[in-house]
């Protein structure tokens, strides 16, 4: 034995009592932890799976550390048997007894065998034995004990939480990928299928990356030193599940188009039917205004859509054959093309029937005037007669020139007017004009 400081006293009975079962309390959580280890779930799957890359190192590394931990634990088991028999000669120990025993308890009483040192690691790895008091070894152990339980923890938080994930994850992709199948949406038709196919590949090989290597998914916690201090690294998996929630968006997208295929197509038609009518009905306008009104530009009126009529017949072609992945960009985009067609000839008829909206004006502008003089008792005033004949006229026959008909019925206003002793309208300037009578 290597003996006790001789500076420090020697222990009496009570102290050595004291002491003697303070180690074996320390023996007993130990040998309970070394057991719960070897029992543990996690170090029983890292010992039957073939590992590798980060996990098979340092795997390696803690088997070896376990292996030295239990040496220790069987020197540490091997001193406190000799103290406690010792201890047991006599009830009231002897001076001989007390200095074997404090030295049992606190010299460095202990010897591990260099070829321990060396299966481990360590940095004494080198040396033929190390010799430990027990309050080192406990140390010792139980940093041992610690590092290895943290690799077991780690590996064991990881294989209970990611394949079972990435196990659900596969079970929502296959429903996707024959919810998809079913509107068409396949790999080398559409970009969501091609997606759907690139996660089937990255969830297997993540699936066999965690249960090969479970110590290339663990984050450790920064700044703790509890074993199994850290989280699973769940990057990859959050990714996919991602990219699988938007393609079941898209699919969903799909779906919602087969469902309201018809009833779109349908809107489709009755849009483009409203906009052919409407550019009909503004072509038979133009012919009117060119027949009914003199010096007058009129618009061209355009023929009707022929593409989006063929776009639209496509459409109902991919519904026919089931090809909604084809079919839902293609309603978007007619669905917009339709709606800009009908506004487009709705401004083209008011655009061309523009110049007879101004005759109306000018008609009913007219009739407005002769009702308000005749409520006066002046319709038959000379002056009126003639003006509101001469502006029936240029109104009522073709083609009329808006221009020199818009005259006339101011001219009419005017006399009104001042037959009705109110101010020349208000705006308005044209020249008095008494058609050869002179003042009224």
């Amino acid at each position: 034995m290597g003996g006790t400081d001789p500076a420090e006293p020697v222990l009496d009975r009570d102290e050595v009592d004291r002491a003697l079962a303070r180690l074996a309390a320390e023996h007993e959580a130990i040998e309970t932890s070394l057991l719960a280890l070897q029992d543990h779930a996690g170090r029983r799957l890292l010992e039957g799976a073939e590992l590798t890359g980060v996990t098979k190192e340092r795997w390696a590394r803690t088997e070896a550390s376990i292996a030295l931990l239990w040496t220790y634990f069987d020197a540490y088991t091997d001193a406190l048997r000799r103290a406690r028999e010792i201890r047991a000669r006599r009830r009231w120990s002897s001076h001989e007894d007390l200095v074997a025993l404090t030295e049992l308890v606190r010299g460095a009483c202990v010897t591990v065998p260099g070829s321990a040192e060396a299966a481990e690691g360590g940095p004494d790895a080198g040396r033929l034995s190390r010799r430990f008091t027990l309050a080192e070894l406990v140390e010792r152990m139980n940093e041992l004990y610690a590092a290895g339980l943290d690799v077991v923890i780690a590996a064991d938080t990881v294989w209970s939480a990611l394949p079972a994930r990435i196990d659900l994850l596969s079970a929502e992709l296959q429903r996707t990928r024959r919810l998809a199948h079913s509107v068409g949406v396949r790999p080398g038709e559409h970009p969501a299928g091609d997606d759907l196919e690139r996660i089937t590949r990255t969830l297997a090989k993540l699936r066999e990356q965690v249960i090969s290597d479970p110590l290339a998914f663990w984050i450790p916690a920064s700044g703790s030193s509890a074993p199994g201090g850290g989280r699973p690294d769940t990057t990859v998996y959050d990714r996919q599940a991602q990219a699988l929630e938007d393609v079941r968006r898209e699919v969903e997208a799909v779906l919602g188009v087969r469902r309201d295929a018809e009833q779109r197509l349908l809107k489709l038609r009755d849009v483009l039917s409203r906009a052919d009518r409407t550019l009909a009905e503004a072509r038979t306008a133009r012919g009117e205004v060119l027949a009914k009104i003199a010096a007058t530009e009129v618009p061209v009126v355009s023929g009707p859509p022929t593409a989006l009529h063929e776009q639209l017949a496509t459409a109902a072609e991919y519904r026919r054959r089931a090809q909604w992945h084809r079919l839902s960009p293609l309603l978007d985009a007619l669905e917009q093309k339709a709606e800009d067609e009908l506004q487009r000839a709705r401004e083209s008829l008011t655009a061309v029937t523009a110049p007879l909206a101004v005759r109306a004006e000018l008609r009913g502008r007219l009739d407005a005037y002769r009702a308000k003089v005749a409520r006066h008792g002046l319709a038959d005033d000379p002056l009126l007669v003639e003006r509101y004949d001469i502006a029936r006229r240029m109104l009522w026959s073709a083609p009329c020139d808006l221009r020199v008909a818009e005259q006339a019925v101011l001219r009419y206003q005017q006399a009104a007017a001042e037959l009705l002793g109110a101010a020349r309208v208000p705006g308005q300037s044209a020249p008095r004009d008494d058609g050869g009578t002179g003042t009224p």
